[in-house]
């Protein structure tokens, strides 16, 4: 027997996890509370059957009437749901505080003559034996169990009858719970006088309102559907299953077909003539050429336009969805529906690029503003962003690289925030007119890794993930060397991301052939000799040959830089004179 209570406790568990797994927000609360309560309950009758003294099998009782007075009550509840029968808000407490009560009279149990006149336990080779004597109160527990089943059986009979919006596949299904708990309630121990029948109950009571809410996902149109376009009846909404049955519509679809006043909920649109030679073959066009998925119908002088789609349950495909509108109104419901209005997407388009631009030369701003402190590098970033490019003109033209477009173009556009950290590093370092002491260096290191912050905190907010891993990793890892010898990480090889390693080559190749206050500037074949030299130990050596092919343009590029700085000079000083 524990073997059998222990089953139904793991089992009952493994179906309230399936239906958290599958919850939504529109599931009744009822739904969550009987997957809640049923493995409470499983568990005291677990207990029930594993006490060994009065005391435990009277709290074992306690726990398994939870089910008893409060499970019926949210059946019930969920058939008046599922049935599309609205019930007050008062009538709803009051059934709950009802079951409530008759807990409350449960608890009694073993402290007062009331709902057990008493009760005799024994236990012989570990199968317990507990006789028990009912008193006043249990008659109203036997009356709460009648009449809530009296109730849930009439509201679907009713439902079945008279409700053509609700499915009768469903109905048919809370027959299933609803009389076989009954059944076990009351004649369970005669049939299996050595088990609890009901517990069994519960568990398929759970199996079967799984399947119900896989239903419910498909019939419930007004979470299905557009919910503000269902509520404002200004266009007919119809939903289909991929066999094609009837799932519902709205009050606009039917005064448009007013035959969906007539059908039941799963009726096939075969069965029905002007169905079968409108929506058919809508919906067959539909099937075999998804781009089709617009068609016109008249009725009363009046054109109307139906858009056909998929009907999804949250990312799966359900079945089918027809949007009706006067033809007149194109235009307000095509928006709705997600279809971009031209004129408002490039005005969208404009003030998006206008937004992005600012954000670039906010950027841009702050680096320069950054540098401006910095003796030693002035123009580094301009410089570094244009061999950036010169870069990366090359490697645009190597397709086995399997790099986007898009990647470049990030790339040129985070390569001037990559010295950002240095706005945290002291004044009398950052402008030191000459070569760092070792703590000094030390300090001077960290800016990698506080450009990082920084630039983290400046992207937070952009819907460009992609662009702000880049931006950060430009930053804290452009000064890692190929070799693990490098900071602030000491990160070694691939380990370092591919955009700190292209930055790294632009970064180093710009100190060589650039002036600072603590050297002068390289010749161009000495700088070529030193990044040629550490490729492999600082520097990816796959690189090298978009190295290699973009030397001449670096080459060029730096001269025609110096070429201005002549010019100015000269003008200045004939500006003096």
């Amino acid at each position: 027997m524990v073997y059998y209570y222990a089953s139904l406790l793991v089992l009952s568990l493994v179906l309230s996890l399936t239906y958290a797994f599958q919850w939504h927000k529109h599931f009744p609360v009822y739904f969550t509370l009987i997957f809640a309560f049923v493995p409470i309950a499983n568990l005291g009758y677990l207990l029930l059957s594993q006490a060994t003294t009065l005391e435990a099998a009277l709290n074992a009782y306690k726990i398994t009437y939870i089910s008893g007075c409060y499970l019926i009550t949210f059946i019930t509840l969920c058939i008046f749901s599922l049935c599309n029968v609205k019930l007050n808000n008062k009538l709803v407490a009051l059934l709950i505080l009802v079951s409530t009560l008759t807990y409350a009279c449960a608890l009694s149990i073993g402290e007062l003559p009331l709902f057990y006149k008493s009760v005799t336990f024994s236990r012989r080779d570990g199968i317990n034996s507990i006789t028990k004597e009912y008193g006043p109160l249990h008659i109203l527990f036997y009356i709460l169990v009648i009449v809530y089943f009296i109730i849930g059986m009439c509201t679907m009979i009713y439902a079945y009858i008279k409700k053509r919006d609700v499915s009768r596949k469903t109905i048919l299904l809370l027959f299933i719970p609803e009389s076989f708990c009954f059944f076990s309630f009351f004649a369970g121990r005669t049939i299996t006088p050595e088990i609890e029948l009901i517990p069994f109950a519960y568990v398929v009571t759970q199996f079967i309102y799984l399947i119900i809410i896989k239903r419910i996902c498909v019939y419930d149109i007004t979470e299905t559907g557009i919910d503000s376009l269902v509520k404002a009846e200004e266009s007919g909404f119809v939903s289909f299953d991929f066999k094609y049955n009837y799932l519902g519509s709205n009050k606009t679809a039917k005064q448009i077909f007013p035959v969906l006043e007539e059908i039941h909920v799963d009726t096939s649109a075969y069965d029905n003539p002007l169905l079968k030679e409108t929506v058919v073959k809508w919906l067959d066009t539909f099937k075999a050429d998804q781009s089709k998925d617009k068609f016109h119908f008249e009725k009363d002088d009046l054109i109307y336009l139906v858009d056909v789609n998929f009907l999804y349950d949250g990312p799966h495909k359900r079945g089918y969805q027809l949007f009706l509108t006067d033809d007149t109104q194109d235009q307000k419901y095509i928006a709705l529906l997600g279809h971009y209005n031209e004129t408002l997407q490039k005005e969208v388009d404009q003030k998006t690029a206008h937004i992005v631009e600012m954000h670039n030369n906010l950027v841009l701003s702050m680096a320069t503003m950054v540098e401006s402190r910095d003796n030693s590098t002035g123009g580094h970033i301009k410089r570094t962003s244009d061999t950036i490019r010169i870069l990366i003109d090359e490697m645009r033209k190597d397709s086995s690289l399997n790099l986007s477009e898009k990647f470049y173009d990030n790339l040129i556009k985070a390569a001037p925030m990559h010295d950002l950290g240095k706005i945290a590093v002291d004044d009398a370092i950052l402008r030191k007119p000459g070569k760092f002491e070792k703590d000094e260096f030390e300090i001077m290191k960290s800016h990698a890794k506080e450009g990082a912050r920084i630039v983290h905190e400046i992207l937070k907010g952009t819907d460009d993930l992609e662009f702000h891993l880049m931006a950060e990793n430009v930053a804290h890892y452009h000064h890692e060397r190929w070799d693990g010898s490098g900071y602030p990480e000491g990160l070694k090889g691939e380990e370092i991301p591919i955009e700190a390693r292209i930055m790294a080559i632009a970064d180093v190749y710009d100190a060589l052939v650039s002036k600072r206050c603590y050297k002068e500037k390289m010749s161009f074949s000495e700088a070529n000799d030193i990044i040629i030299k550490g490729m492999g130990t600082q520097f990816d050596k796959r690189l090298e040959p978009y190295y290699i092919s973009a030397r001449p343009k670096l080459e060029a590029y730096y001269e025609s830089l110096d070429s201005e700085s002549d010019v100015i000079h000269d003008m200045h000083l004939k500006t003096i004179i």
